[in-house]
């Protein structure tokens, strides 16, 4: 585990070197996003974290393990609906036993009754629909409050923004935006330790948080970035090479169109942590989904 924590801690700090020094071909919007970013970095600072970190203590763990379910079960709609138009018959098909078994036999989703099952958990979001239609590379987007995201997923994320899932169970105003709240404090106690072990490192943040999520994101949806001097880094080799072998093999196979979420670190975060990739990637155990993987996806506001 130390020789993995090492690793990623090289990663970042390879990561954010070029990207600080000169302008980044994938970030043309870079004055208007460092902005957004010093926003949500100091918004977290003061508000969410410290809300975060206050639900945590108050919060038995069970009761905020069904609070994540009950979020994820419907961003298996959202998945659902992306697969659809999609035309991926095989995974809107697991979307949607999913979604059937955990929502009835589940106690409304709060239990994983599916995930204990084996059912794949896809999680496919409007912008993995776009980049299969032929959108698959985006120029790098911050949005106010929600973090780190392209254009392309932006304009996914709007239209679930829109027309949220949860409107179809809480049918008032006060009852759709208080989930939100529980949903964006949940989301951010889960990654409490995690971004608490990052604080001491010396790194340009924004930098880091870019490059990283930009690689990760366009291998999922199979676009390409310009090339710059440093980026033949293999992030398998980085992350991998204290892995098992067959645990690494697995979680190099993640293609575009099986984009289980990958995390890149934002302050402030309401798509839910999904950990699938870590299970796919490393034994599943607290201890390792805290520490190796500082992976966010774009989120999906269900």
């Amino acid at each position: 585990m130390k020789k993995t924590t090492a690793s990623l801690l090289f990663l970042i700090g390879m990561a954010s070197t070029p990207a600080f020094a000169e302008n980044n071909p994938a970030d043309p919007y870079e004055g208007y996003n460092r902005a957004i970013f010093k926003f949500n970095d100091k918004a977290d600072q003061y508000v969410l974290a410290p809300v975060a970190r206050g639900y945590r203590k108050i919060t038995p763990k069970p009761v905020r393990t069904g609070v994540s379910n009950f979020f994820n079960n419907l961003r298996d709609v959202v998945s659902f609906g992306s697969n659809v138009l999609r035309l991926d018959v095989k995974r809107a098909s697991e979307d949607l036993v999913r979604v059937g078994i955990n929502t009835t036999f589940g106690l409304g989703g709060l239990i994983d009754v599916a995930g204990a099952g084996g059912v794949p958990d896809n999680k496919n979001t409007l912008g993995d629909t776009f980049a299969t239609w032929g959108w698959k590379n985006s120029n790098y987007f911050v949005v106010p409050l929600l973090g780190p995201s392209t254009v392309r997923d932006t304009a996914g994320n709007a239209i679930t923004t829109v027309y949220p899932v949860k409107s179809a169970v809480f049918h008032t105003p006060a009852g759709r935006w208080s989930t939100t709240g529980l949903n964006i404090v949940n989301t951010r106690e889960a990654l409490l330790d995690l971004t608490d072990g990052l604080e001491d490192a010396a790194i340009d943040k924004y930098s880091y948080t870019r490059d990283l999520y930009m690689k990760v994101r366009s291998r999922q949806t199979g676009g390409t970035l310009p090339q710059g001097e440093d980026d033949n880094i293999d992030i398998d080799e980085l992350v991998d090479s204290d892995l098992p072998a067959e645990a690494g093999a697995d979680a190099s196979n993640t293609s575009a169109g099986e984009t289980a979420d990958l995390y890149l670190y934002t302050p402030i975060q309401t798509g839910n942590t999904s950990r699938d990739l870590c299970k796919k990637a490393l034994p599943p155990t607290a201890e390792t989904q805290t520490q190796v993987f500082v992976y966010f996806s774009p989120p999906n506001h269900s």
